[in-house]
């Protein structure tokens, strides 16, 4: 039966909007589809996993109470005997130098102001002989720089030479007392006690923890870290002072102070540099309690031979090491890896924390850094940045016209 004219019309209309509305949905769909944004690929993260040794053995002294620490490396990283605060004698000294530097700056190489004694001077020394305390010449009018002074303190540990450096710089050593204990809670070494700059008080004295804290301070300081470092000086008026820290030089130890005194024995608080790999670490420690110098001077020997073996030179990540990997929906991935090779001085039972920071991306081609690869180890924090192995490409047309879900 042939069509009327109005159901050929009705036809023709439906053909000619039909196209019309597939022209203008190819138009509007074609160039969105073809030019939208690529969905962002997120990472997915492995971080490292660092496997150290356990910590070795040491054998520390029977005697008193002993530790070491590094400097860089959280608190102690062993130790032995008491945790209670024994007395310090002349380590005393080394609070008091730090102190003064504080108060009075100096520079490497920098003699500083200069110190007229008077009779309190004397007195200082005449209480200290009396006390059978070590002492070096002093006299009414004479001059010395502040540099001298400490190094009498901490090279000859001249109880009177502490306790004039200290009065000349706090006006009293009481006052210096005070300013001490001021210090001491900055640092957060709340078990120690400081009752006079010398040490020759047993009623000075500290913990291992605040000891190894302590030492961590006086390498950080140059001045401080050079004089007790130095074997031997000329002081004008004096003449020829040595350090009395018998270990001096040896097994590269180069510090820090002794210490004698009946209530305390004999101590040493000492640092000493070593090599591991490629990184020099400084070890920092003390010994207190011992019978005599002799006897704790070749137990710290055979006890820093032992604790170097526990730093060990680990490859955190290596430079092709997969950290997160990109996967996107049309199929392409990449790795992302350290941009180089991540070493580190570790001590052996310590805890190495890692943490992977990584964008997430559309497109990106090789070499392209992408986030930080960061370790914690103690102290120390090492970054190093994160590059893309491989390449996120466009999918191409057909993807983006077949897959519009992924796109909107």
């Amino acid at each position: 039966m042939p069509l009327t004219r109005r159901q050929v019309y009705r036809r023709r209309r439906i053909v000619v909007f039909g196209s019309a509305a597939l022209v203008l949905a190819a138009g509007f769909y074609l160039p969105l589809t073809l030019l939208a944004p690529l969905p962002a690929s997120e990472p997915v993260v492995s971080e490292p996993a660092v496997v150290l040794p356990g910590a070795p053995a040491i054998d520390f002294p029977p005697f008193g109470a002993s530790g070491f620490g590094a400097v860089g490396y959280d608190g102690v990283l062993a130790s032995a005997g008491t945790a209670d605060p024994l007395p310090i004698a002349s380590i005393t000294k080394v609070i008091t130098a730090l102190v003064v530097l504080e108060e009075h700056p100096l520079e490497v190489g920098e003699a500083g102001p200069m110190a007229t004694f008077t009779a309190v001077d004397e007195q200082f020394y005449a209480d200290q002989v009396a006390q059978d305390g070590i002492v070096a010449p002093v006299a009414a009018g004479q001059t010395m720089s502040e540099r001298n002074m400490l190094d009498l303190a901490l090279m000859a540990s001249a109880n009177n030479y502490a306790q004039s450096v200290a009065t000349w710089a706090f006006g009293s050593e009481s006052a210096y007392v005070e300013a001490a204990r001021d210090w001491l809670q900055r640092q957060g070494m709340t078990g120690t006690t400081i009752t006079d700059a010398t040490g020759i008080q047993p009623s000075n004295t500290s913990t291992v923890s605040d000891l190894i804290t302590l030492a961590k301070r006086a390498i950080a300081n140059p001045v401080v870290a050079q004089i007790v470092a130095t074997t031997a000086v000329e002081v004008p008026g004096i003449g020829l002072v040595e350090n009395r820290n018998g270990l001096l030089g040896i097994d590269g130890i180069d510090g820090i102070k002794t210490g004698t005194l009946d209530e305390s024995g004999a101590c040493l608080l000492f640092s000493q540099d070593i090599t591991v790999g490629s990184q020099s670490v400084t070890l920092v420690g003390v010994v207190l309690g011992g019978p005599d110098h002799d006897t704790i001077n070749a137990a710290i020997r055979g006890m820093l031979g032992q604790a170097d073996s526990g730093f060990v030179d680990v490859t955190l990540a290596d430079a092709d090491q997969t950290v997160a990997e990109y996967t996107t929906p049309w199929g392409d991935s990449a790795r992302v890896v350290p941009v180089e090779p991540v070493t580190a001085a570790v001590w052996s039972g310590s805890v190495v924390d890692a943490d992977v920071s990584v964008d997430n991306v559309h497109l990106v081609d090789p070499g392209d850094e992408v986030g930080t690869l960061t370790f914690q180890l103690g102290e120390q924090t090492i970054s190093v940045g994160l590059a893309v192995a491989g390449e996120i490409d466009d999918p191409g047309p057909w993807w983006r016209l077949s897959n519009p879900g992924q796109l909107f």
